[in-house]
């Protein structure tokens, strides 16, 4: 199993999974400007969506768009618990975890990533963005971690995300409840060791 990445990309999600699991594999890193691997692929070759995450699981079957890459990696070692059986009530719940955090919190930090938009653009996004973190932090004020089982691949997800706002000096201290399960989330050995791995410790 082979996953392409890029540094502090959403792919950054997967590649803790992985480490979550317990799952051997390697990694290849993307230079996405260029489209190119490190090893000199191109990468639209792997993925002609040419964005991250690509995931091989076997010769020349490549599976991609995150919220299926966490499912599928958690159905891989169900002992590890990383999602819910499928087909349950609470795997449902997950998938809207997962949903949420793709289209609210996801989607709502990249159009800060953008050089051509203006600060004034910017800031409508930094509104619409700040109350889907008003519920997350309702959520996380209940408990510590976004399903009421515990632990998933949703908070790896959040985790990620939520962790774009430093670069974008997005202050996150008025929602002290996303800030306290970042930091809980950020001492697992496999967050520590997929930052390592990808330069950003």
């Amino acid at each position: 199993m082979k996953l392409y990445y890029s540094p502090g990309a959403c792919s950054q999600a997967p590649h803790i999974v992985l480490r979550e699991a317990g799952i051997d594999f390697t990694w290849e890193k993307v230079d996405l400007k260029a489209k190119t691997t490190e090893t000199g692929q191109d990468f639209r070759k792997i993925n002609p969506k040419g964005y991250v995450p690509a995931l091989e699981v076997s010769t020349g079957v490549v599976m991609t768009e995150l919220a299926v890459l966490l499912q599928y990696i958690a159905d891989l070692v169900p002992a590890r618990k990383l999602a819910p059986p499928p087909d349950s009530a609470e795997r449902y719940a997950l998938q809207t975890w997962l949903v949420f955090i793709a289209t609210e919190i996801h989607k709502g930090f990249s159009p800060m990533f953008k050089p051509t938009l203006s600060e004034e653009g910017k800031d409508v996004f930094r509104q619409i963005l700040a109350t889907r973190l008003d519920y997350v932090q309702s959520e996380l004020s209940q408990r510590e971690y976004l399903m009421p089982g515990g632990f998933s691949v949703a908070d790896i997800y959040l985790f990620v995300t939520t962790g774009w706002a430093a670069r974008l000096n997005y202050d996150l201290s008025r929602w002290p409840a996303i800030v306290a399960f970042r930091e809980r989330i950020a001492q697992r050995p496999a967050v520590q060791a997929a930052l390592k791995a990808e330069g950003l410790q």
